[in-house]
C-alpha cells in the first residue's frame, strides 16, 4: 500500500482541540481537506503528520506552538482611536475585522479590548501560542 510522501495531493478528515479539549476547527459534515504535501498549505506539523500515513489510516498527534501558528508576537497589538472604525460596526469583543496592512495587503484583526476613546486590534491568529491536537483520516491519496 502507498504511503504519503512529499509531493502528493492527499485527503484527510480531521478534527483539532485545545489543550482543555475544545474543538476549534473540523471536517465533519464537510468535504476531506485536499491539499499537497510539501507546498505549504497547512501548518507544518500536520504537513509532517501526513506524510508516511496509509490510505485509510488514523492517527491523533499533538503539534507545538513552533510547528503550528508560532508563538503570540505582543508586537501585534496596536491601539487606535475608536473614531476610525466605520461608526454602522458594532464593535466587541472577539469581533474580527479585515483591515489593510502597511503593505497594502488585507489582513484579519480580532478586538481585544474597547474603551471610550480606543479599540485594541490583534493581528495574531486567533491559535497562535497554543500547541495543538488534531486527530486525522487519510481518506485518499492522489
Amino acid at each position: 500500500m502507498a504511503q504519503v510522501k512529499d509531493g502528493d495531493t492527499v485527503r484527510v478528515h480531521y478534527k483539532g482541540t485545545l489543550d482543555d479539549g475544545t474543538v476549534f476547527d473540523s471536517s465533519a459534515n464537510r468535504s476531506p481537506l485536499e491539499f499537497t504535501v510539501g507546498q505549504g498549505q497547512v501548518i507544518p506539523g500536520f504537513e509532517k503528520a501526513v506524510v508516511g500515513m496509509n490510505q485509510g489510516e488514523t492517527k491523533t498527534i499533538r503539534i507545538a506552538v513552533a510547528e503550528a501558528y508560532g508563538p503570540r508576537n505582543e508586537g501585534m497589538l496596536t491601539q487606535i482611536d475608536r473614531n476610525q472604525i466605520p461608526p454602522h460596526v458594532q464593535l466587541e469583543v472577539g469581533l474580527q475585522l479585515q483591515v489593510t496592512g502597511p503593505d497594502g495587503q488585507p489582513a484579519v484583526v480580532t478586538v481585544t479590548e474597547l474603551s471610550d476613546l480606543q479599540v485594541t486590534l490583534d493581528a495574531n491568529h486567533p491559535l497562535a501560542g497554543k500547541d495543538l491536537t488534531f486527530e486525522i483520516e487519510l481518506v485518499d491519496i492522489m
